[in-house]
């Protein structure tokens, strides 16, 4: 999610969830992640990308979903790109649609 005050977003995020917040930046956006949830704020040319993301998806591996998506004629926007819990990227379907994909190996991040 995009949020305007990232200090007081995961203050909220991290009640709801009872998760610490693990914060990194990508490129000049910053990014908590608190349980489930990404928590995101930076320059709007930076957000308005991110705000076409339809959903983020969890994969075994980043690597296999670029095969797979290239496979399907998608277009790979950002990444892979290595996060302190795991690596990520974005890719655009063939039908337009806008999706982040995930893999969550902490192992992998450098």
């Amino acid at each position: 999610m995009c949020v305007d005050d990232l200090d007081a977003a995961i203050a909220v995020y991290e009640r709801l969830t009872g998760a610490e917040a693990l914060r990194f930046q990508r490129g000049g956006v910053a990014v908590a992640a608190v349980g489930c949830f990404f928590l995101m704020s930076g320059p709007e040319a930076e957000l308005s990308i991110l705000r076409k993301v339809t959903a983020t998806l969890a994969v075994t591996d980043v690597d296999e979903a670029v095969a797979d998506l290239k496979a399907v004629g998608a277009e790979i926007i950002a990444g892979p790109l290595p996060t302190p819990i795991g690596r990520n990227l974005v890719a655009r379907h063939p039908d337009g649609s806008v999706f982040e994909y995930v893999d969550r190996n902490p192992g992998q991040a450098a």
